[in-house]
């Protein structure tokens, strides 16, 4: 009898542990297929395999996604509450993090967009466009020398794009430092020219 009880007890633990690594197996394949469809932007399939899954089935960047395509949906709402999910499981993904602070710079929120700006650039220091939105965000209350530490940032890891180069000159010109304003417009202008 205990035979038997030892058999079927290895029977339902070997049982249970093929059936969850299938299940694994298959949450992993559909997640690189939401990728791949959102990279191609079959956005309705992605969102579609997504709706399929429970809730328990997400992990941060499916809810990540599913934030993303929100926002591609026009839906700040429902995007804002996915995003917050995958910040929830991963407090140090900074793209959730970015993009939360992109939907609240966009809705005028400057004060929530810096902070969330501040929390992306604490993980990730080496992505200009944080520093550059962040100066954005600082530039939305008026607090021009901030704007200028963000822009500077952005401007020292990606000293090849105009707009950083155009917020510069702006924030400088309300600093009232003309020279420093003049040098980066003269830098904004030579990079339009050679993108033409």
């Amino acid at each position: 009898m205990k035979k038997l009880l030892l058999t079927v007890l290895l029977l339902f633990t070997i049982i249970l542990t093929v059936s969850e690594s299938f299940a694994s197996q298959s949450i992993d394949d559909k997640k690189k297929e939401i990728i791949a469809l959102y990279n191609s932007n079959n956005l309705d399939e992605a969102y579609k395999l997504i709706s399929s899954m429970t809730e328990d089935e997400r992990d941060y960047e499916v809810w990540y996604l599913l934030g993303n395509i929100s926002q591609d949906f026009n839906n700040d709402t429902n995007a804002v509450f996915f995003l917050q999910k995958s910040i929830l499981l991963n407090p140090d993904f900074d793209k959730a993090h970015y993009n939360l602070a992109n939907i609240y710079l966009k809705e005028k929120k400057y004060n929530t967009a810096i902070k969330e700006y501040k929390t992306a650039i604490k993980i990730n220091k080496n992505f200009a466009y944080y520093y550059y939105n962040l100066g954005c965000a600082y530039l939305g209350i008026k607090d021009y020398k901030e704007a200028k530490s963000a822009f500077s940032k952005a401007v020292k890891l990606k000293n090849d794009f105009a707009d950083f180069y155009y917020n510069l000159a702006y924030t400088l010109k309300q600093l009232n430092d003309d020279n420093g304003a003049k040098e980066a417009l003269d830098k904004y202008n030579q990079l339009k020219d050679e993108e033409k």
